[in-house]
């Protein structure tokens, strides 16, 4: 029994079926564990432990057609860390010798699958292709031509071997027959495309069409507010600026008012002056 880990993070099992070795990474851990997978008991055996400092939010497995034969590289691993570098980590064997060492290095998987997938989805199954590492992996899907099979399309409005004259006079015998026969305004189907097809397009313009007059409208009714907020805000302020106008105006007129007042008792008091001296004069006399 071999306690693995104490902590909750995500576990990362990869396993190499050409060496049957196991490789236990977990997510937030700075080690890689790795065992050896046996048909005897106890069935699992320890080998040894990979150790950071720094710990790991992911790793992913080279294939071993990416894996270096001359130095007895049987695994690579790419290691995100925290501070966001990959590190490369490289698992080799000792060996003395350099050459070709056939008991780590057995038939790998090849790059090409077995099965197709329309092959795979018929249930059909298969080996898996396998090639040697001897002499280095050497790819060969540049010696082959990638074949596209072109398949029918509803967009397409004629087929891949009419011509552009030929579908454009089966354009015109369509709608001349529709035009005979009093049809709905939807086009008669062309090569390739079926009623359904067509009403089913139709249906996804009328619902488009009528999105874009929702949209229409509400961006009329915002543009709408908008103006009434600002004839609001102008109205506001013409309507304190009258009002500022008006008060100084009646402030201008209470000050004029007082001032002729003021002068009015002055003149008063003079003319009552002159008369009392006047009088007093005519006494005397």
């Amino acid at each position: 029994m071999v306690e693995l880990d104490t902590s909750n993070g995500v576990m990362f099992p990869l396993y190499d079926p050409d060496t049957n070795l196991i490789y236990l990474c977990g997510k937030g851990d700075s080690v890689i564990r790795y065992f050896e997978v046996t048909p005897e008991p106890p069935f699992v055996h320890y080998i040894n432990t990979f150790q950071t400092p720094d710990p790991q939010r992911g790793i992913g497995m080279m294939p071993k057609r990416g894996c270096d034969v001359t130095t007895c590289e049987i695994a690579k691993f790419y290691r995100l860390n925290n501070n966001g570098l990959c590190q490369v980590i490289s698992m080799t064997v000792p060996r003395k010798s350099d050459l070709f060492q056939e008991d780590l290095y057995p038939d790998t998987l090849a790059e090409d699958a077995a099965v197709t997938a329309e092959e795979w989805i018929t249930g059909t199954d298969a080996d898996p292709i396998t090639f040697s590492l001897k002499g280095g992996y050497v790819s060969q899907s540049a010696n082959k031509s990638l074949s596209v099979t072109r398949k029918a399309n509803i967009l397409n409005r004629a087929s891949a071997g009419t011509s552009k004259s030929a579908s454009n006079a089966t354009l015109v015998s369509s709608t001349s027959t529709i035009s005979n026969n009093n049809a709905s305004s939807a086009p008669a189907p062309v090569s390739g495309i079926t009623e359904k097809d067509v009403r089913d397009i139709t249906d996804e313009i009328r619902k488009l069409k009528a999105i874009i007059v929702k949209h229409e409208n509400r961006i009329r009714a915002l543009e709408a507010a908008f103006r009434s907020q600002d004839d609001d805000t102008d109205g506001g302020l013409v309507a304190r600026n009258a009002a500022n106008v008006t008060n100084n105006t009646s402030n201008d007129t209470k000050a004029s008012d007082s001032h002729n007042k003021e002068t009015n008792e002055q003149s008063g008091n003079n003319d009552n002056h002159g008369t009392m001296a006047s009088s007093r004069a005519s006494d005397e006399v």
